[in-house]
């Protein structure tokens, strides 16, 4: 999920961890500057409900911070 900004990325994975949802933030220099990220990895083992509170997790957490309206 590209969100441009490293600090951003920090606080969202941060904030991501506190609901319960692994996630990684990357940023320069493991990517190029202003292309920072998360990482999210999905596998055969989740479940829909695994999916269903990652979404809900993705969606508080970018509303808390602006990322989404």
């Amino acid at each position: 999920v590209m969100l441009y900004d490293a600090k951003l990325a920090q606080e969202f994975a941060s904030k991501l961890l506190s609901e319960g949802i692994y996630v990684i933030g990357f940023f320069y220099p493991v990517v190029p500057k202003g292309q920072a990220r998360i990482r999210v990895q999905l596998s055969a083992a989740h479940e829909k409900e695994h999916i269903d509170k990652a979404i809900i997790a993705f969606a508080k957490v970018g509303k808390e911070l602006g990322v989404i309206k």
